[in-house]
């Protein structure tokens, strides 16, 4: 099921349904969607705060809930990430969305509604910056603001050199779905009913703040599950602040060579997709080519 297109005087809804949102900073974005000729709707909930969360978790799921069926929505936006999707993942009503499909757009924690959703429903999500969170920055580059783009009509999108250099960490071309996002998130997934389905896909990974034998460990885990086994290629996009805090410790690269190398599908490093800039915005859940020869990611277009 692909997402719908917008068009110009399209209302987006903005919710919060992970982290707190400063309303200074959100407000700063809004900017960025008028010039875009879209109109903005706020979740009522949205400036809330519960400790580490944006509110109260059901105050967070009617959010979601209210934006899927007001008809006028035409896309959700999630103000950040940071923690809490996972906690209302399990009573998402997914009839509600089957019977309202829209556009959906975020990442990093967003990573478990991508997953659950995309799962159940079959909807193609957005992997990609989010206003109060990216859209503020002073680095917030034209690639990643133009890259919204898509969102207004089909668009081939194809990452090569051009835009960052890529290491090939095993040969090979493969055609999958696009299946992913933060690692530790997808992790969390394992062992629940919305546990990552990797099987003949392009499995992409991202993460901040993770050390590389925390990587090690959730790559391990991965593996256990059969995840790299299963998948069709492997897609390795940004890993910002990385750097090991204790040392000795392996470099991020020995990480990776250690579990691809060998591996019989090709993986592609490199990529700026993630917690960066440029942030190289995908849609998740569509058909794409990983090719070691070219050294591309290549996408079929996202939405109609």
């Amino acid at each position: 099921m692909l997402s719908y297109r917008l068009k110009s005087g399209d209302t987006i809804g903005i919710i919060a349904p992970a982290g707190p949102v400063e309303k200074e900073k959100l407000e700063k974005s809004f900017s960025f969607f008028k010039n875009l000729g879209l109109k903005i709707k706020l979740g009522e909930h949205v400036y809330d705060q519960y400790g580490y969360l944006a509110g109260k978790d059901a105050d967070r799921l009617a959010d979601f809930h209210d934006m899927i069926a007001d008809r006028k929505i035409k896309a959700i936006i999630f103000a950040r990430g940071g923690y809490g999707t996972g906690r209302i993942v399990d009573k998402i009503d997914v009839e509600l969305i089957k019977r309202n499909p829209k556009i959906i757009w975020g990442y990093s924690d967003i990573t478990y509604l991508h997953t659950a959703i995309r799962q159940a429903t079959g909807l193609v999500t957005f992997h990609g910056p989010m206003p109060a969170s990216d859209m503020i920055k002073n680095d917030f580059d034209a690639l990643s603001s133009h890259l919204f783009k898509q969102l207004f009509e089909p668009t081939q999108l194809t990452y090569s050199e051009s835009i960052s250099p890529l290491t090939v960490y095993r040969e090979g071309e493969a055609r999958g779905e696009i299946v992913g996002g933060n690692l530790s998130l997808l992790v969390q997934t394992l062992g629940t009913p919305y546990e990552i389905c990797a099987k003949g896909k392009l499995l992409f990974i991202e993460d901040i703040g993770e050390e590389p034998y925390r990587v090690d460990g959730m790559l391990n885990q991965l593996r256990l599950a059969g995840k790299l086994q299963q998948c069709a290629g492997i897609i390795i996009g940004d890993f910002a602040d990385a750097a090991p805090k204790v040392n000795p410790s392996l470099s991020l690269e020995e990480v990776w060579k250690h579990y691809f190398r060998n591996a019989k599908k090709p993986v592609i490093g490199g990529f700026r997709i993630g917690h960066c800039f440029p942030h190289f915005s995908i849609p998740l859940g569509v058909e794409a080519v990983l090719s070691s020869g070219t050294k591309t990611l290549r996408l079929a277009p996202g939405v109609r």
